[in-house]
């Protein structure tokens, strides 16, 4: 009588070991997309409401100082934009994004400019709109790698859809640094003036506006040649702003 052999063939068990880590990674990796979606878009729809206590970079600074044993100076004070003077809202869209109220959160013409700038010597200039500065500012950290570019972005896109123009320049006025340790058009004007926002000129607007790309170097008063002609240059450019209607 002859005797049937049936051979069976071994388990793949590292095979299938595999397949179950790969498809918990992917799990995770799904379920960390849907949550930064989710909590990304909640906390943009919040602070269209909710005025903002703190950034990132302020964070930072406090950090660095306290790091490097300097003394820790912070001035933040929230100001509705009713409150601030529209000098200062027309000065730094001359100094900083001349076509705010038209865009749509990005000038893709002065980003073009700025990358042929780059290209023909070591400064780097940037091309940046006032909602992209805004939702780095807010949402982000500085530095200049793809990821986080971005999500600078995604960040912009939001807040153009979810905020509007007037929230936006009402968050990049109260959140912006604008001097050492100073962060918003309420505690500058205080720092640099001593007065009320509200109560801007156009030159003083203009002083506050020409420091922004290094507040932390430059000053508002008593200012050096650099910094006086981009003041001049400043209000100069503001009679072209127009009427600002949100």
């Amino acid at each position: 009588m002859a005797t049937k052999i049936i051979s069976k063939k071994p388990k793949n068990t590292l095979s299938k070991g595999n397949g179950s880590f790969m498809s918990k990674i992917k799990n995770i990796f799904f379920r960390s997309i849907v949550w930064f979606f989710g909590l990304s878009i909640v906390s943009v729809i919040i602070f269209k409401f909710v005025p903002i206590p703190f950034t990132p970079l302020m964070v930072i600074r406090v950090i660095e100082n306290k790091i490097s044993g300097k003394e820790i100076y912070f001035s933040h004070d929230w100001e509705p934009i009713a409150h601030i003077s529209t000098n200062l809202q027309k000065a730094v869209i001359a100094s900083e994004d001349g076509t705010f109220l038209s865009h749509h959160g990005f000038d893709f013409t002065a980003m073009q400019k700025a990358f042929k700038n780059n290209e023909r010597g070591r400064r780097i200039k940037g091309g940046s709109t006032i909602t992209q500065q805004t939702a780095k500012n807010v949402f982000l950290w500085q530095g200049r790698s793809y990821i986080r570019k971005g999500l600078e972005a995604y960040f912009t896109v939001l807040i153009e859809l979810i905020w509007g123009k007037e929230r936006i320049m009402e968050v990049y006025l109260n959140s912006i640094e604008m001097g050492d340790g100073v962060y918003g058009a309420q505690a500058a004007t205080e720092h640099w003036y001593r007065k009320d926002a509200s109560s801007l000129t156009k030159t003083q607007a203009a002083g506050i506006a020409a420091i922004l790309p290094n507040p932390r170097k430059y000053s508002a008063t008593s200012s050096s040649s650099y910094i006086n002609n981009r003041k001049t240059k400043i209000v100069r450019l503001m009679r072209y702003v127009g009427k600002i209607e949100y």
